[in-house]
């Protein structure tokens, strides 16, 4: 059964429960056999808004029995300064990914960094060839928050194949991949953006329905099709009347959820999917890494990650 409550809320506890579970039983294996995870977080900057996620993020590693080490750099480093450091790390086999905490400096280009980061540890899933990969049918190292949302679809239980799925979105790190997993497993995706006509009437014929824009309650009730599953992405702070805020997704949930069969809370969601992809994918990465290992070192490999 789906994880679905009374509400008709699709929550991501469960599912990431479930993965990381799978995860911390690959890793112990891993570790008995002399490779140990390492994830390496990077900061540039003082930036508040990004402790809450290192912080779960550290939680979560070491729940699924990944090391987890922070490495913060001061504000004015330089881009160059940057990427000499990550590719110091790219050459330590003791490191097996790199995670890139935004927002970054003004100063920083976050494609430029994310780039840097050699594609065996790219944990992320952002490097431009673990993007093009996924147009090759190659799924399993693909953006977490793209996958993480495909992965709460799939915990409805519907048949994907031949499903009618809308994107609403087309950003090269959420949109444009899910769109590539979901055609993978056989669904007929239409993509939607800031030029598409009658938004509306894509929207309301979807099986299932992913948004991902940065437009808080964009998509009413009157726009999702009865039955529909609904995957919202978006996480968008709103102010109260009061002066406090809270957080919001893309979706009118309190509406949509009377009209749809499964919908994703914002927050509690896609977020915590989102965090155990990334371990998965370490895992991932890890395999990876040791085949490389193997193919160069031979039976050697093990002395190599150990040092």
């Amino acid at each position: 059964m789906p994880p679905l409550d009374d509400n008709r809320y699709l929550k991501g506890g469960p599912v990431a429960a479930r993965i990381i579970a799978e995860v911390r039983a690959a890793a112990q294996k891993a570790t008995e056999e002399g490779f140990r995870p390492k994830l390496v977080s990077i900061t540039v900057g003082d930036v508040a808004a990004v402790d809450v996620y290192v912080r779960n993020q550290r939680a979560k590693a070491e729940l699924a029995g990944i090391d987890f080490e922070e490495r913060p750099f001061p504000a004015e480093l330089t881009a160059g300064e940057l990427e000499a450091a990550i590719h110091g790390m790219n050459a330590d086999p003791r490191i097996t990914g790199i995670i890139i905490q935004r927002p970054v400096p003004a100063h920083i280009p976050i494609k430029a960094i994310q780039a840097a980061v050699h594609p065996l540890k790219d944990v992320e899933g952002m490097h431009p060839s673990s993007i093009g990969n996924i147009v090759y049918n190659q799924l399993d190292l693909a953006p977490c928050t793209a996958a993480a949302s495909v992965e709460l679809l799939k915990a409805t239980g519907l048949d994907l194949k031949g499903l009618e799925v809308v994107v609403v979105g087309h950003s090269e790190i959420v949109g444009k991949p899910i769109a590539f997993l979901l055609m993978s497993e056989g669904a007929t995706v239409t993509v939607c953006h800031h030029m598409t006509r009658s938004l509306a009437a894509h929207a309301r014929r979807a099986d299932a329905l992913f948004v991902a824009v940065g437009k808080p309650r964009l998509i009413k009730a009157d726009m999702v099709k009865p039955g529909a599953a609904v995957i919202d992405i978006g996480i968008n702070a709103e102010t109260l009347p009061d002066g406090s805020s809270r957080i919001v997704g893309d979706v009118d949930t309190e509406s949509v959820k009377e009209v749809a069969s499964w919908i994703t809370p914002v927050p509690g969601g896609v977020g915590p999917v989102t965090v155990a992809i990334l371990l998965r994918n370490t895992m991932v990465a890890l395999n990876r890494q040791r085949a490389v290992y193997r193919a160069t070192f031979g039976t050697a490999e093990a002395t190599l990650a150990a040092e």
